[in-house]
C-alpha cells in the first residue's frame, strides 16, 4: 500500500513537471527536508522569542542582541565565502576540499580574534565592561564556530538534504533549550550570550566530527575552489558586515531599547528569508553542474514565478503581522508598523534569493575584476543608505535602506549576468554559425 502510494506521488510529480518546467522529485525530496527543518528552526526561534519578550526586559534584550550583532560583524573577517566554495567542489566529486578548508579557516581566524580582543580592549577603556567580556567570549568561540559549520557545505554539495536538515534541527532545538534554561535562572546579558555562543560553537563542533565519520568524504582536493572561495570572502566581507549594521546603528543612534523594538519588529522577516534561503540550498548544487546557457534558461523560467511568490507571500505576511504580535508579543506593539513596513522587502526575497544564487554558482565563470564590481556596488548602496537614513529617519529609514539594497541588488546581478552571457555565450554562438555557413 506504501509502495503504491509513494508510486502515485512520484507518478503526478513527473506529470507536473510539464506545467512547472522544473525536476519536481528532486524538489520535493530535498525541498521537504529542509523546508521541514527550516520550519522547526524557525518555531525554535519563535518560542524562544516569546519567552525573551515576556520574561527579559528591553534594556537587556537589546545589549544582548548588540551583542550577537558584534559577533556577527566579526564573523565578516572569517573566509565567508568558503561554505559556498566547497559545496559548488564536493558537487563535481571534490569532498576532500572540505577538510583542506577548515585548516586553512582555522589560521585565518586568527585575525577575528584580534579584532575581539581590540574591541573588548575598546570597552574595557570605556568602562563597559559587560560588552567587553562579551568580546573576550567572542574571540574564545567564534574562531571555532565559524571554521567547523563548514560541514554543512559537505552535505548540501552531496545532496544529503536530509541529514542537513536533522543536524540543523538538533541545534536549534539544544541551543534553544539552553537559551531557555539559563533565562530561567538569570537575567544577567552576559550568562545569555555565553550560553548562546557555547551551545552554538558546541553544535558545529559535534556535527562536523559527525558527518565526518558518517560520509567519509573522499580526498580528492579542488585547489581552485579554495582560491575562488577566498576571493569571494573578500569579495563579501563587507555584505557580512553590512547585514548586522542595521542593529548596530539602531543601538548606537537610539539606545538598547530601540534595538529591542526594531529586532522583534525584523524577526518574522529574517525567518522569511530563512526560508526563502532553502530555495538557494536547493538550487545551487542544481545549477553549478549546468552550462551557463542552460542555467540562463532555468532563471528566465523562474522569475516570473518567483514575483507571483513575493507579491502573494508579502501580501499574506502584511495581514498576519497586527494580530500575530497581539496574540504573542503584547509588549512589542509598537513594533507593528515597523514589522509590516519589512512586507515590502518580503516581496523581494524569491528572486533576490534564487538570482544571487545562481550567481554564486557560477561566479567562477564571471571575470573576478567583475565579481568585486558586482559585490561593492551592492554593499556601496547599502552602506550609504544605511548612514544617511538611519541617523535621520531611525528605525523606519533602517527599513527602507533595507529594502532599496536589495531591490538595487536584483537589478545589479541581472546586470552582470546579462553581460556574462554576453562574453560567454554570444563568441560560441558566432564560431557555430561561422561553421555552418562554411
Amino acid at each position: 500500500m506504501l509502495q503504491k502510494t509513494r508510486t502515485k506521488i512520484y507518478n503526478l510529480l513527473r506529470w507536473s513537471e510539464q506545467y512547472t518546467k522544473t525536476d519536481m522529485v528532486y524538489l520535493t525530496r530535498g525541498g521537504f527536508w529542509l523546508i521541514l527543518g527550516q520550519i522547526i528552526s524557525t518555531a525554535c526561534s519563535f518560542l524562544l522569542a516569546i519567552v525573551f519578550a515576556n520574561l527579559l526586559p528591553k534594556e537587556i534584550y537589546g545589549v544582548y542582541k548588540y551583542a550577537l550583532s558584534v559577533a556577527g560583524a566579526i564573523s565578516a573577517l572569517s573566509l565567508t565565502g568558503i561554505n559556498t566554495a566547497v559545496t559548488q567542489a564536493v558537487a563535481r566529486g571534490f569532498e576532500g576540499t572540505l577538510k583542506k578548508s577548515i585548516s586553512i579557516q582555522l589560521s585565518w581566524s586568527i585575525i577575528m580574534f584580534l579584532a575581539s580582543i581590540t574591541g573588548a580592549g575598546y570597552y574595557f577603556a570605556q568602562g563597559n565592561n559587560i560588552l567587553a567580556v562579551m568580546l573576550l567570549f567572542i574571540a574564545v568561540t567564534l574562531p571555532l564556530s565559524t571554521s567547523t559549520n563548514t560541514y554543512t557545505a559537505l552535505l548540501v554539495g552531496k545532496k544529503e538534504f536530509k541529514s542537513a536538515a536533522k543536524y540543523s534541527t538538533i541545534s536549534s532545538v539544544f541551543i534553544s533549550a539552553a537559551s531557555f534554561i539559563i533565562l530561567l535562572f538569570t537575567k544577567n546579558p552576559l550568562w545569555l550570550v555565553l550560553v548562546y555562543l557555547l551551545s552554538t560553537t558546541g553544535t558545529n563542533i559535534f556535527f562536523y566530527f559527525y558527518s565526518i565519520r558518517k560520509f567519509r568524504p573522499n580526498k580528492k582536493n579542488d585547489p581552485t575552489s579554495l582560491s575562488y572561495g577566498k576571493h569571494l570572502s573578500l569579495i563579501v566581507f563587507l555584505g557580512t558586515a553590512i547585514s548586522y549594521l542595521d542593529n548596530i546603528l539602531v543601538f548606537h543612534y537610539l539606545g538598547s531599547v530601540a534595538l529591542a523594538i526594531y529586532s522583534f519588529a525584523s524577526a518574522p522577516a529574517d525567518q522569511m528569508k530563512g526560508l526563502s534561503k532553502t530555495l538557494s540550498t536547493l538550487f545551487i548544487p542544481k545549477i553549478a553542474p549546468q552550462s551557463l546557457a542552460k542555467a540562463n534558461e532555468t532563471i528566465n523560467k523562474r522569475i516570473p514565478q518567483l514575483i507571483f511568490v513575493g507579491l502573494l507571500t508579502a501580501l499574506i505576511y502584511i495581514i498576519l503581522i497586527p494580530p500575530f504580535f497581539q496574540i504573542f508579543f503584547p509588549k512589542y506593539l509598537d513594533s507593528i508598523w515597523f514589522a509590516r513596513l519589512f512586507g515590502l522587502n518580503v516581496m523581494l526575497m524569491p528572486v533576490n534569493t534564487v538570482i544571487g544564487s545562481a550567481i554564486n554558482a557560477k561566479l567562477v565563470e564571471m571575470p573576478k575584476k567583475w565579481l568585486y564590481r558586482f559585490h561593492i556596488s551592492i554593499q556601496t548602496i547599502t552602506i550609504g543608505s544605511l548612514l544617511l537614513l538611519a541617523p535621520t529617519w531611525g528605525i523606519t529609514g533602517v527599513i527602507l535602506s533595507k529594502t532599496l539594497s536589495t531591490f538595487v541588488s536584483i537589478l545589479i546581478s541581472l546586470y552582470y549576468w546579462k553581460k556574462t552571457l554576453r562574453i560567454k555565450i554570444a563568441p560560441q554562438e558566432e564560431k557555430t554559425e561561422l561553421v555552418s555557413a562554411s
